[in-house]
């Protein structure tokens, strides 16, 4: 399990059950996903790949995959790697590291990814590494924020105690690559905006908060950030992503520079100007319990409780 930038703590409580509360940081790092389309995939002691393409989650906004090229060590495979197996990224060396191996990599699922990715190949890919499923629980991931919270799920031996029965619509496809969304259309109520550059994404999460629009002719030279809980509707066939905003108010946003790093200050502004509420203020805290009679180890009880605004 990776390390995050969260206030946690163990707290006793009554029944003599140790609870790991785990708060979202109040600083989160938001990274583009087009600066990380460069970045080599790392076990211990070898090179996976590089960074080509990434699936995100249609319904949550989440990143769900990498899509890695492997290189001539796997007749250069496409393969998928989830957030759950990803350490801290190296930003300055451009590197992520994995906690799974090139023979596992290697004998894993096979995926086309110039093809959507269905539920069924999903079950197939996190049964093979025995993840737990990450939809289904109420959160970004199974009932928690964070990825690295599915690990609480995993015995001893790796592997899984969820279910990976076949759900309903399990051929639906909900994972779309992000590559395809860049240039898209952006429409406002009255008017075109311009097209999508980029995505802004929390590095803690894999959440994408921000589409980054190029406003294009219409407002020359300037870029501004749209959230996906703005979002009216996205025509995926079309290319085309609706907003519920008016061209004005997006040009009288606060500018988005993308030489600077984005902080929470901003976020604030860009939130008020709209009227909107920020997504650090829906967040929850996680509670993980547990009991001596466990020995501090198997299984993990995760429940989620919405933090006071």
């Amino acid at each position: 399990m990776s390390v995050r930038n969260r206030t946690d703590a163990w707290v006793p409580d009554a029944h003599g059950c140790q609870k790991f509360y785990i708060f979202p940081p109040e600083k989160q790092m938001l990274r583009s996903m087009k600066d990380m389309e460069i970045y080599s995939i790392t076990t211990t002691n070898a090179v996976i790949g590089q960074v080509k393409d990434f699936y995100f989650d249609d319904a949550a906004w989440v990143i769900r995959y990498l899509v890695v090229e492997t290189g001539v060590w796997l007749s250069s495979r496409r393969v998928l790697i989830s957030p759950i197996t990803i350490g801290r990224p190296n930003w300055s060396e451009k590197s992520i590291p994995v906690s799974i191996t090139r023979e596992q990599i290697k004998n894993s699922p096979n995926v086309d990814t110039d093809k959507p990715v269905s539920r069924q190949h999903e079950i197939a890919y996190l049964g093979y590494f025995g993840y737990p499923n990450y939809w289904g629980g109420g959160g970004l991931w199974g009932a928690g924020l964070y990825p690295d919270l599915l690990q609480a799920n995993l015995g001893n031996d790796g592997s899984s105690s969820a279910s990976h029965e076949n759900p309903n619509h399990q051929d639906d496809p909900s994972l779309r690559s992000g590559n395809a969304i860049m240039k898209y259309s952006l429409h406002a109520t009255d008017g075109d905006i311009g097209h999508v550059h980029g995505l802004l994404v929390d590095e803690d999460t894999w959440a994408i908060r921000y589409l980054i629009v190029n406003t294009g002719n219409w407002w020359l030279g300037h870029q501004v950030l749209i959230a996906p809980e703005w979002i009216d509707i996205v025509d995926w066939l079309n290319s085309k992503v609706s907003v519920d905003l008016t061209r004005q108010a997006v040009k009288d946003a606060p500018e988005y520079d993308s030489s600077a790093t984005l902080n929470r200050e901003q976020e604030l502004k860009l939130h008020k100007h709209y009227g909107r509420i920020g997504y650090w203020r829906r967040e929850v805290k996680y509670e993980v319990s547990v009991s001596p009679a466990q020995g501090g180890s198997a299984a993990l009880e995760v429940a989620a409780r919405r933090q006071p605004h």
